[in-house]
């Protein structure tokens, strides 16, 4: 199917982006504004996987960095630039199609400018159905693959801490170089990546995952936080005023907790996205569950924004629920999170 993203989707894709980017995938201003920009500018459209031969080459596009950075600049240009920079690297193979890493609320709409600029199609298809920190956990695992060279480029940042530029090897290696950069620009750097055959892409991302984002959106913009719990199959696990809130940029992300003053003295913990929700000291959500907080009005909360004095709710959801990629049990991939956090928390085997 073949459908051309509208306005009508545009605050539906931001908002169900939004809430599952479970506290990481940026901020709901920025992709409304950016999604709003592709329209004006041309007629993105969204293809499911089935309208691409099985060897088409598809590439994915990505932001990476830490939101609460102080000093981000991210603009479309940028974007372009990265795309051209990426194409300069494909030995003359023709690139047939665009999707994103995850979705997130300016993640799930990434790849929509791209396309009103360049007439490529974005795919229905995330490398991954909800946020990750880490771009490994969005290479489809890719990094499994012996012979694979991950090709990375990179744009971003205020004209005084501008940076571009081009990387091939190991993915774990690429992604250490664009990790470094986003903090070299301020924080923030769009990325194009990882160019693989569409039946590579089919296999092993969440295929669907755009338009499930735009359908939770419309959930939640007819029922609120309940519509999202219910589609989901989670709950509202919690209630209560921000007390404490910690969050400092180590390597290139967003570390820190949230903790409410409710009877179980809810406490979140974070790398970009909430790893980790205990309630009572018990542990009732671990990602890749899915763990999202929102404010007094009932709009998506991402853990940057979360002020000590907010009124905040907590939904958890299982994973089972979510549009997912075998990376996300993959335990060795939680290794450098950990590290972060303090503690372990990974899935104990891979599915």
């Amino acid at each position: 199917m073949k459908t051309r993203l509208t306005a009508d989707d545009l605050e539906a894709a931001v908002l169900g982006g939004a809430i599952l980017g479970g506290g990481g995938g940026g901020f709901v201003e920025r992709g409304r504004a950016t999604a709003q920009l592709a329209l004006q500018a041309g007629a993105p459209e969204l293809w499911s996987i089935d309208e691409f031969d099985h060897d088409d080459l598809v590439a994915t596009v990505a932001l990476v960095g830490a939101p609460a950075a102080p000093n981000p600049l991210v603009q479309p240009v940028h974007s372009l630039r990265a795309l051209e920079l990426l194409r300069q690297q494909l030995d003359g193979r023709r690139l047939a199609a665009i999707h994103t890493n995850e979705n997130g609320a300016e993640t799930t709409i990434n790849g929509w400018l791209h396309a009103a600029m360049t007439g490529l199609p974005v795919i229905d298809l995330a490398c991954n159905g909800r946020a990750h920190p880490t771009s490994v956990m969005g290479a489809m695992g890719l990094q499994l693959l012996p012979q694979y060279l991950s090709v990375q480029a990179w744009a971003g940042g205020h004209p005084e801490t501008y940076v571009e530029g081009t990387a091939m090897g190991r993915l774990d290696a690429t992604s250490g170089v664009v990790r470094r950069a986003s903090v070299e620009a301020g924080g923030w750097v769009s990325v194009v990546r990882n160019p693989v055959e569409i039946g590579y892409a089919a296999e092993h991302g969440a295929a669907g995952a755009i338009s499930f984002a735009i359908d939770l959106g419309r959930r939640f913009l007819t029922g609120g936080i309940d519509a999202v719990a219910a589609a989901l199959g989670g709950a509202i696990v919690a209630n209560g005023t921000v007390v404490a809130f910690d969050c400092e940029q180590r390597e290139g992300l967003d570390v820190g907790r949230v903790v409410l003053d409710d009877a179980d003295a809810t406490e979140l913990r974070f790398v970009n996205e909430y790893m980790t929700a205990d309630l009572g000291g018990s542990r009732v959500g671990t990602f890749p569950d899915l763990i999202a907080t929102f404010d007094g009005s009932g709009a998506p909360l991402p853990s940057a924004k979360v002020t000590v004095g907010e009124q905040v709710s907590v939904v958890v959801a299982p994973a089972s629920g979510l549009p997912l990629a075998a990376t996300m049990w993959m335990p060795e991939l939680y290794a450098p999170l950990e590290d972060l956090l303090g503690f372990e928390f990974a899935p104990l085997f891979a599915r």
